[in-house]
């Protein structure tokens, strides 16, 4: 037996789930995704990474700006589909549309509800210096994140993880749980439990202004912050060279030893102090250029001993 299914996804953290179930036999009505939007130097419309794949696959797509017009959630009801599967999507999903499939709307959560509910749950639990995540299969309700948790898989997050490493692994490990909650849910032995009410926090999404790197604080804070936000956002900080500004992109970082005023260049090494101890830059992007090596930016940048960065 396989089911009918409504995909609902957007970024790539969606794709490796959209082809399991392609693998797994599933039959995929529709799936829905944002509309494209301009990117690149020509700011051209650029489909979204779930879109190109349903179009490689011979899926139909669709682009709804929204889903609370009667319009929108009738014609979601015609795809007659048992349930509908839903990673990222970024869409608001009304009453109507949870209630459409007869086996409900299954989300699948990159974290281990109900902590970090919300927008962006990589990189929060990363920026609060958690030594865990996870991935979970939820029944979705009117409310942000607040539905029954089926299934739970759980990764550990070591020092240095960036939140492109654990997006990466969580991607897959989320793809195969879905598959396998999807199968539970074929022979009616997918059982669901209330998340607990205790240990509840909301992963916000990351805006601009908290990018910067603020140098005062401690190592192990300034560490979590640029792992938490690489590749994208990126956490920066800009110096001074000939009377030009220079921003960098922070991509990696380690602990070192040393101490001396916040955003002070410590060696050649570019290690730099932080309100409490100090931490080595191992990869940096200058806007406009790839990432690379801090031995192999140097090389081009003069960011010598003392050199404070702001």
């Amino acid at each position: 037996m396989t089911l009918r299914l409504v995909f609902m996804g957007t970024p790539d953290f969606a794709v490796p789930t959209l082809v399991e179930l392609i693998g797994q036999g599933h039959e995929i009505a529709a799936v829905y995704t944002r509309a494209a939007r301009p990117a690149g130097r020509g700011m051209a419309p650029t489909p979204t990474p779930v879109a190109r794949e349903a179009l490689r696959l011979g899926l139909p797509v669709l682009t709804p700006g929204t889903l609370r017009t009667p319009e929108a959630q009738a014609a979601f009801a015609t795809h007659g589909a048992d349930a509908a599967v839903v990673v990222a999507y970024g869409l608001i999903l009304p009453k109507a549309v949870l209630d459409a499939p007869s086996l409900g709307c299954l989300n699948l959560h990159a974290s281990l509800l109900p902590r970090w509910r919300g927008a962006a749950p990589l990189n929060r639990a990363i920026m609060a210096g958690d030594s865990e995540s996870g991935v979970a299969v939820m029944k979705m309700e009117e409310a942000l994140d607040t539905g029954p948790v089926a299934m739970v898989e759980r990764l550990a997050i070591t020092p240095d993880m960036t939140a492109g490493e654990l997006h990466d692994r969580l991607a897959r490990l989320g793809a195969d749980l879905m598959g396998r909650a999807l199968g539970a849910l074929e022979r009616g032995s997918l059982h669901f439990s209330p998340q607990p009410a205790g240990n509840v926090t909301y992963a916000a999404k990351i805006e601009k202004s908290e990018t910067r790197i603020d140098w005062s604080k401690p190592w192990q804070e300034v560490h979590n912050h640029c792992r938490g936000l690489s590749p994208f956002p990126g956490a920066w900080f800009e110096y001074g060279e000939g009377g030009k500004t220079t921003r960098v992109k922070v991509l990696r970082t380690t602990q070192a030893d040393g101490s001396g005023p916040p955003g002070t260049v410590l060696d050649a090494a570019l290690t730099i102090a932080c309100g409490n101890g100090a931490v080595r830059l191992l990869e940096v992007q200058r806007a406009g250029r790839q990432p690379m090596q801090a031995a192999e930016f140097l090389r081009g940048n003069a960011l010598p001993p003392g050199t404070t960065l702001r």
